[in-house]
């Protein structure tokens, strides 16, 4: 139609397993359900105690992996908190005169 091509807004969503999971995601969610199913086997379900600590690796991922909205799921929420806290908190400036500015210190020097 005129030759018009208009991208839509959810092209990342094509990407994505089931338009929700990257691989990641779901290595970490069935690495998780996995060792939950380990201890389930190897441990004695006695108390609610050891059945919480053995629900925990599945229930702790499958938080992680859960998606949210205006990001993607909680693990790149973590993530990006991660480092905005650990990274330089000073911003030199970098605008649209940051060269004109240095040129003529540079200038001035000579």
């Amino acid at each position: 139609m005129y030759d018009n091509y208009l991208i839509p807004a959810n092209t990342k969503r094509g990407q994505l397993i089931l338009g929700l999971f990257r691989p990641m995601d779901l290595y970490l969610f069935g690495g998780g359900v996995l060792l939950t199913f380990i201890l389930i086997a190897f441990l004695p379900l006695t108390s609610t105690m050891v059945t919480v600590f053995c629900l925990s690796p599945a229930a702790i991922t499958g938080f992680l992996v859960m998606p949210v909205p205006y990001y993607h799921n909680m693990l790149v929420i973590i993530i990006e908190a991660y480092q905005f806290l650990t990274n330089r908190q000073r911003y030199r400036w970098k605008g649209w005169c940051y060269r004109n500015v240095v040129i003529k210190k540079r200038k001035r020097r000579g």
